[in-house]
């Protein structure tokens, strides 16, 4: 249940690195940040129920997208964490162009570390009560 706050709010953060992008309105700027500073710790408690859930169950650990899952989504947060530190710079540096690239890869490997958690659930049963 915790999952989808981050992701929304990561992409979230791209969209409104855009439109500061192409407005210069500090207000976009802000919305990032704080887009960023919730999705990382809502990230961080996600991360660590699925790490609980990883660590516990060896046959968890033994599905082939178990490892680039949790390294994916590791990646996710390491690269929004330095990004909300970007962030706290002042005006056009705090998103341009750091920011916004960081943001773009954030938001590129999302999808792929999505597909991997579905794959895990609805192919390999993970979590599913049987």
């Amino acid at each position: 249940m915790l999952v989808p706050v981050p992701i929304v709010c990561f992409v979230g953060t791209l969209l409104t690195d855009i439109m500061y992008c192409a407005t210069a309105e500090m207000m976009w700027a802000d919305f990032s940040a704080w887009l960023l500073v919730v999705g990382v710790i809502v990230g961080v408690l996600a991360a660590f129920a699925g790490l609980v859930d990883f660590l516990s169950n060896r046959s968890i650990r033994a599905q082939a997208p178990a490892w680039p899952h949790l390294i994916g989504n590791a990646l996710v947060l390491v690269l929004s964490f330095s990004n909300a530190l970007i962030h706290t710079r002042d005006a056009w540096t705090s998103v341009v162009p750091v920011g916004l690239i960081l943001s773009i890869i954030v938001v590129l490997i999302l999808p792929v570390t999505g597909w991997l958690g579905w794959s895990m659930v609805y192919r390999h049963g993970v979590g599913v009560l049987r």
